[in-house]
Formats: structure tokens, C-alpha cells, sequence
């Protein structure tokens, strides 16, 4: 099932308990706007090389729209609706007065330099400029764009708008960014799993930890957990995996991560099958990669059994 056939099925699981009017489901499925637009740049050696960038803007009706922009190769059409719709969802039920939107690019950021990025990023930007704005929609970092992502972002609309630092989230804090951005997505996984934790009357100190995807989220998770007193035994991240059943040393993780761009080749752990991290044991396995992977291979794998229950097996986040 792909992500927008199962983000469907649940708006309509929870439309029907709402007792939503069919005709105000169907509005709330529909897109306000789908933009696909080719962007080709020169590359490094002098080639060029064509990408294609996805903007959805799903819903406005309780403010601009705001998401994410993310570059990756599996980004498509289905994968932006679906999360557009998501956020429209998300910034609802926490009451923020904003719509939904999502957008990205279909590349792998690590086979492109910093200068390819930024021309890539640019001419996006030139493409949909006069779609966005502070007032229409509002993008934001997501898997593999950053603060540097945002500040072009930022500096390319000016040059059609004027200066318009709040035209993007997420960018430099010496182009008024927040302070605690880059922490953020990381802190709330470390709230929802104290809330978690605290219904069986736990908390995070002494809990073993799994965590798959050791990018900003990931490794953010990871640090906060860690000066919790939660035990981290096992990561991965694109480039591999490595599992320490005494625990991790995160901070010296970290600064593996940084300075070899993974967690692969880190002395303080073994490497293991990439495949094998959601089924690792532990007892809170928080899923910070990609959407979808958890399923029914997983939760077989990890043997589940009638007398056995989650508490004792290990929790998902």
C-alpha cells in the first residue's frame, strides 16, 4: 500500500467516526493545488542533468500552508499528496493556524555536491516563487534539505519578492531562524516517548533503544534520549548499521557521524545488517527514517507471542 492509498483509508476511517458529510470528505481529499516542475541544471563536470519537483499545497482554510521540502529518490507524486494531506491534519489537531503542504525533489542529495545542490535548489525555487510566500505557503527543511536549503530558498525568492525571511522555516538563526529549530523534531520524539513510557508507569532512564535513520531527527532523538538515561543499543542510518548491547556512546557517535557523513566504520559498535535494526531487540523501537516500514514481516519477526505482550517485547514509536 502506498503512502497516499493508506493516508486516505485512515482520513476516511476517522472521517466516519466524525460523521463527516460525504461531501466535505471528498473536498478534504482533494488537493487545493498539485505543481510538478522540471529542473535541470549544469553539473560540476558540465553535464546536465534533469530532476523533477513536486509542490503540493493541499488545504488553506485555517491559515497559510506549511511543510516540508524533502530530497530523496523515492519522492513522487503519491509520496508528496500524502504528506501535504498529513500536515494539513497535523497542524488542525494541534491547533496551529496553518494548512497543509508538502513538496521535494527526486534526487539523491548525497550524489550531488553543495554547488549542484544550491543550483538545483535555485532553480525549484525560481519555478514555484510565485506560489509561495508568507502569506500562501510556507516551506520548511525535510529529509535531506537543512538550514542551508532553506537560506537558498530564502535568498532566491528575495530576489523576486524582496527581502522575506519568514517565506521559509527552519533556515539560519543569523537569518532569523529559532533557536532550538534543529533540536526540535528530535525533542518531540523524546516528549511522545515520555508520554508513552509514563501510561506503564515508566520513564526513559534504564529503557534500551532502537533507532532507525540517524539523520537531524534520528540523532537529535538519540542525544536526548541518551542524557535521559535511556540506553541507545543499536542505530543505522544510510550508510549502515551498528548495534552495542552495553549501549552506544552517542556523543562520540555523533561526532563519528559528522565528520564521516554516517555511523558506518564507528569503533564503538559492531556493524550489523541494516535490514535486520527494526528487529532488534529492545524495548522502544522508534522508526526515524522513511514512512511505511512498518508492517506485518516486522511485527512477525519480532515473535509476538499470546502470553508475551508489547510492554515486554518492546514498544514502537
Amino acid at each position: 500500500m502506498n503512502a497516499l492509498v493508506a493516508t486516505n483509508r485512515n482520513f476516511k476511517r476517522a472521517a466516519k467516526l466524525l460523521g463527516l458529510d460525504s461531501k466535505l470528505e471528498k473536498s478534504l481529499l482533494i488537493p487545493f493545488r498539485e505543481i510538478k516542475v522540471e529542473c535541470t541544471i549544469p553539473k560540476d563536470d558540465g553535464t546536465l542533468a534533469s530532476f523533477v519537483g513536486f509542490r503540493v499545497q493541499h488545504d488553506n482554510a485555517r491559515g497559510p500552508m506549511k511543510g516540508g521540502i524533502r530530497y530523496h529518490p523515492e519522492v513522487d507524486p503519491d509520496e508528496v499528496n500524502a504528506l501535504a494531506q498529513l500536515m494539513t491534519w497535523k497542524t488542525a489537531v494541534a491547533n496551529i493556524p496553518y494548512g497543509g503542504a508538502k513538496g521535494g525533489i527526486g534526487c539523491n542529495p548525497g550524489e550531488l555536491s553543495v554547488s549542484e545542490l544550491e543550483r538545483l535548489t535555485r532553480v525549484f525555487t525560481q519555478k514555484i516563487h510565485d506560489l509561495i510566500g508568507i502569506h500562501t505557503d510556507v516551506p520548511a527543511p525535510d529529509m535531506g534539505t537543512g538550514p542551508q536549503t532553506m537560506a537558498w530558498i530564502l535568498d532566491e525568492y528575495s530576489k523576486f519578492h524582496g527581502y522575506s525571511p519568514a517565506v521559509v522555516t527552519g533556515k539560519p538563526v543569523d537569518l532569523g531562524g529559532s533557536l532550538g529549530r534543529d533540536a526540535a523534531t528530535g525533542r518531540g520524539v523524546l516528549f511522545a516517548t515520555e508520554a508513552l513510557l509514563k501510561e506503564h508507569g515508566k520513564t526513559i532512564s534504564g529503557q534500551r533503544f532502537v533507532i532507525q535513520g540517524f539523520g537531524n531527527v534520528g540523532a537529535w532523538a538519540a542525544q536526548l534520549i541518551s542524557e535521559q538515561g535511556g540506553k541507545i543499543v543499536a542505530v543505522s542510518d544510510i550508510t549502515g548499521a551498528i548495534k552495542n548491547n552495553k549501549g552506544l556512546d552517542i556523543p562520540s557517535l555523533l561526532k563519528h557521524a559528522n565528520e564521516h557523513k554516517g555511523v558506518k566504520g564507528f569503533h564503538g559498535g559492531d556493524p550489523i545488517d541494516p535490514k535486520s535494526i527494526l528487529v532488534e531487540d529492545c524495548d522502544i523501537l522508534i522508526p526515524a527514517a522513511l514512512g511505511g516500514v512498518i508492517n506485518r514481516f516486522i511485527f512477525h519477526n519480532r515473535s509476538f507471542s499470546s502470553h508475551q505482550n508489547i510492554q515486554s517485547q518492546g514498544s514502537f514509536l
